[in-house]
């Protein structure tokens, strides 16, 4: 398994270098977004590190361009621990988000976690849709329609929504609905599944009156809406 590091402060490069190497990860390294595109253009190998604040080209933007071409795997890492920033590096599909500073062991478990995750996704056996109202949830072709309009959604949001559909009526608790999406090696806190909530409900429009809060325990996916 191959790690791109992209940070612009070699030391910090070389630290998460040097656990990453003792995990048995090999390893590349940028020092700026521009350079990061590029190489990731080519290989960008099993998972990239990404720090947001970097000269020439921002994370965002490195992760935009990324994202352009490839599904690989994202962990940004940044100084700032805003929800905005969250939210925007979650809208881009990234799949965690890391705030300096950090423990470099807790990084590595945390590059574990996704590279199981983003194995274990695979295709439905079957060809499996549901229809609610104007919106049509294919399973197996991995897509949502709205009115005939196709959404697009970060790999997180489609999986969050998916499952939530799939347990449509049920009350589902913040640590089922964090377990199940995000695996039980998750080490992230429930920020990230109400930025998710967040997201997914600014993309359904209308249609996010599907999803109701349950204070205190969690949320449902409604079978109808009244």
């Amino acid at each position: 398994m191959k790690l791109l590091i992209v940070d612009d402060e070699e030391r910090i490069r070389k630290l998460i270098a040097k656990y990453a190497v003792f995990e048995g990860y090999e390893v590349a390294e940028a020092e700026n977004g521009m350079q990061a595109v590029e190489m990731a253009r080519s290989d960008p190998g099993d998972l990239v590190i990404l720090d947001i604040m970097m000269p020439e080209l921002d994370g965002f933007s490195a992760a935009r361009e990324i994202r352009k071409h490839s599904d690989v795997p994202i962990i940004f890492l940044s100084a700032r621990g805003e929800e905005y920033d969250r939210i925007h590096g979650f809208e881009l599909g990234v799949d965690d988000y890391v705030v300096k500073p950090f423990s470099p062991r807790e990084l590595m478990m945390r590059v574990g976690a996704v590279l199981r995750r983003s194995r274990a996704s695979q295709p439905e056996n079957a060809h499996e849709q549901v229809q609610l109202g104007g919106m049509t949830v294919d399973f197996t072709a991995r897509q949502v329609w709205i009115n005939g309009t196709a959404l697009e959604l970060s790999p997180k949001e489609y999986d969050l929504l998916f499952f939530m559909v799939r347990n449509r009526g049920i009350a589902l608790t913040r640590d089922r609905l964090i377990s199940e999406v995000w695996g039980f090696d998750f080490f992230g806190d429930d920020r990230t599944l109400d930025t998710h909530i967040k997201l997914l409900r600014k993309q359904l429009g209308d249609y996010a009156r599907y999803i109701t809060t349950l204070r205190g325990v969690g949320y449902r996916f409604e079978k109808t809406l009244e």
